[in-house]
């Protein structure tokens, strides 16, 4: 018997090293493949907000059409030349030649440039020229630039603006995505696990763990942008990569502390792991699940950046899910104590004296159980005075032209620009035309404020309009060159008096469509304005629907996950006012200390699906506690219990996701910066006010009855609780109820 028993544990332990090395070897290659696959993100991706709108969006018709009377393939960069002495009659055809002298540029026609427009002041002169998009533009922007420079001995100044100068700056900005962003959010989570667990072996061990979960996901990701299943935007790019980090290394904080807990009563790392897992499982399956519904919401965005955006992250999330069941558990158990050195693993505490310790948690619990109403009652009233932050928030969008921060040449040209032409000169807004048409109506809609000049595209190039004795397109009178007639539609660029990216350019587009909607639905009005009004329009739409339905999902996974209907409420009810606190300090950060003009309205709506699925994380981290060990010890003191068990490990994630989300800011991109600063600030509330205070104060003074109407909520065991008496010590608090029974 014995020789037989001895050949069954050598059996059964040669089939776990098998089982080990096979999950190990499985994501080392998924690490050394998707590794390879990080660098090909960024030529998949796109920064094209017209890409973004639906295909009904007025805006991309126009641009569809637009398409047709250019270069197919090409963007337009305008060439702003600044002197400090005024210009003779002669300047035009001199800069014209002294351009077309400099050295080719691939990807730069500068054959196709447009004649160079002089200002009234003479101190200033432009040009349109043509740049390839699909090739590298942002190289072909900076040989521009340089090219340029000195070209024209009189220029004090030249500059690159435009779309194609904005596209160079803004794909300038995403080149360190993936490098300095991983690197700035590996560093920080890295040094942050160092300070907590004191151990140089497990926080490699988290990061490896992390690392795997994010090649994975790069790795399909890559392959849907490369087959055209989805559509990249370069701000995914980035989000998917914090939220892999910071969600995987949240679920391995969550096992470890369960695994710690494991080895104390297991000798066998076997045991210990697989007792980890029974515990832990269920939370971080969860957590993660939560996520993914509140992600997959965005599948109902009627833009695409949005809409892609759910998929993507979720690929993101069910790695770390993948990574936190198999990778961490099978690296853990080959360490073993070891992963925790130098470090010796203490025996856990008595059961019955977890909430007598003298650490921070302990004593935390009990100011809960003694001042519990008060705790709750201030903490909500904190969170609401913060939320009030909210009548400040301008969240109707913010000038394009600030959405790559610091410096930009393409901003400092459209602000020289806007000093010696019409302000919207450079970008102006685009009306389609059917040719039979008559100009005199088409010109007398057009008269709306906000309108500089309109010219329509000819034969021989831009020509300006006149409606005085304006016949029908067709006629061709009253125009210098005939039309250029492009299935059966003629082009008219408007330019505005403000800038494109302002209010008062959006509202002349608005009073733009009004007016033209009266002479026919076929006449649309689209260029960078327009994208910018029907795209904002359409993410208010989407933040409108989808908060809702964000808040609905999640409360239904609570629902099932607690078995109760008041704990969800309470959990949700806490983080949406969380998320609202957030937003309303964020509001008056972005106004008075980093004096932002406005913010992006899917800045709110990223926030809150972040915010909401990522804070309820640690309330169902501290709720699953809970009830487990309301089982055993009632629900009263299982809340305090959990409190004090969950304590460490939910605040060490709390400060990990704070920290990547934060590493967002070194990305001088306006949308990131505010949506790093919103989400990282709402995570530390979440951790030391909300999971910390607010919910354990609040499930205490409603005992049982929070988990209504779940057996646990009719088992008679809590003591009706006389608020009016002296607080119970802690001890008094235990002894309130009886045990549920399991």
């Amino acid at each position: 018997m014995t020789g037989e028993a001895t050949r069954t544990r050598k059996s059964s332990r040669a089939r776990r090293i098998v089982a080990i090395a096979v999950v190990l070897l499985v994501w080392l290659a998924i690490f050394l493949v998707g590794g390879r696959t990080f660098s090909q993100l960024n030529d998949l991706g796109t920064n094209d907000r017209v890409q973004f709108l639906p295909a009904s969006a007025e805006s991309t018709q126009v641009h569809q059409l637009q398409s047709r009377f250019r270069s197919e393939g090409f963007s337009y960069a305008v060439a702003v030349f600044s002197f400090d002495e005024p210009v003779d009659d002669h300047a035009a055809p001199l800069i014209e030649r002294a351009v077309q002298r400099i050295e080719p540029i691939d990807g730069v026609a500068i054959s196709r440039a447009t004649p160079v427009i002089v200002s009234e002041d003479r101190l200033a002169a432009e040009m349109v020229i043509p740049v390839d998009s699909a090739g590298e533009l942002d190289e072909a922007v900076a040989a521009l630039r340089e090219g340029l420079r000195g070209a024209v001995p009189d220029a004090s100044a030249v500059y690159i603006t435009g779309g194609a100068g904005f596209a160079a700056d803004i794909i300038s900005a995403f080149a360190g995505i993936d490098g300095l962003l991983l690197l700035v959010a590996l560093a920080a989570v890295f040094i942050i696990l160092i300070v907590v667990y004191r151990s140089p072996l497990l926080p490699l061990i988290v990061l490896g763990t992390s690392m795997s979960a994010l090649c994975g996901a790069v790795l399909v990701v890559a392959s849907l942008a490369r087959s055209g299943s989805i559509l990249l935007a370069g701000q995914t790019q980035g989000i998917l990569l914090i939220l892999v980090v910071g969600a995987t290394t949240n679920y391995a904080l969550l096992y470890i502390s369960r695994y710690v807990e494991a080895l104390t009563h297991h000798q066998s790392r076997w045991d210990a792991t697989w007792d980890a897992l029974r515990r832990s499982w269920q939370p971080i399956l969860a957590s993660g699940l939560t996520v993914i519904a509140a992600l997959m919401v965005l599948l109902a965005s009627q833009l695409d950046s949005n809409r892609t955006l759910g998929p993507i992250a979720s690929i993101g999330i069910v790695f770390a899910l993948l990574a936190s069941f198999t990778l961490l558990p099978a690296l853990l158990m080959v360490a073993g104590r070891a992963a925790f050195w130098p470090r010796r693993l203490k025996t856990a505490p008595a059961d019955a004296t977890v909430l007598e310790g003298v650490g921070v948690w302990p004593r935390l619990a009990r100011l809960v159980g003694r001042r519990h109403r008060a705790v709750w009652v201030v903490s909500t009233l904190a969170l609401a005075v913060m939320a009030l932050g909210l009548t400040q928030l301008n969240a109707e969008g913010s000038p394009s032209s600030e959405y790559v921060m610091g410096e930009s040449q393409a901003r400092t040209g459209l602000a020289v620009l806007g000093e010696h032409y019409p302000a919207g000169s450079g970008t102006p807004a685009v009306v389609v035309v059917d040719v039979d048409r008559s100009l005199d109506t088409v010109a007398a809609a057009l008269a709306v404020d906000g309108v500089d000049h309109v010219r329509i595209a000819t034969l021989g190039g831009p020509s300006p309009i006149t409606p005085s004795g304006v016949q029908p397109f067709a006629a061709g009178s009253g125009i210098a060159l005939a039309p250029l007639v492009i299935d059966g539609s003629v082009l008219l660029e408007v330019t505005l008096t403000s800038a494109a990216d302002t209010p008062g350019a959006e509202r002349a587009v608005r009073d733009l469509r009004i007016a033209l909607d009266a002479v026919g639905d076929d006449v649309l009005v689209g260029g960078q304005t327009a994208i910018d009004v029907d795209a904002n329009a359409a993410a208010i739409t989407d933040r409108t629907l989808i908060i809702p339905a964000v808040l609905i999902a999640i409360t239904l996974i609570l629902m099932v996950l607690l078995r109760s209907i008041v704990a969800p409420l309470i959990v949700i009810g806490s983080v949406a006012l969380s998320f609202a606190a957030a937003l309303g300090v964020s509001a008056i950060v972005f106004n008075t200390v980093f004096g932002f003009s406005g913010a992006d309205p899917t800045v709110p709506l990223f926030a809150f699906v972040f915010l909401i699925a990522l804070g309820v994380d640690y309330n169902i981290f501290l709720m699953t506690r809970a009830r487990e060990e309301s089982l055993r010890h009632g629900t009263r003191q299982g809340v305090l219990r959990a409190l004090v068990l969950t304590g460490g490990v939910i605040t060490s994630a709390g400060i990990v996701l704070a920290a990547t989300f934060a590493a967002l800011g070194v990305l001088p991109l306006l949308f990131l910066a505010q949506i790093a600063f919103i989400v990282a600030f709402g995570v530390l509330l979440d951790t030391f006010v909300v999971r910390t205070l607010l919910v354990p104060a609040l499930a205490y003074d409603l005992g049982r009855r929070i988990w209504w109407p779940g057996r646990l909520s009719g088992d008679g065991s809590d003591r009706t609780h006389d608020a009016s008496a002296e607080a119970p010590s802690i001890e008094g608090a235990a002894n309130s109820e009886e045990p549920a029974r399991v």
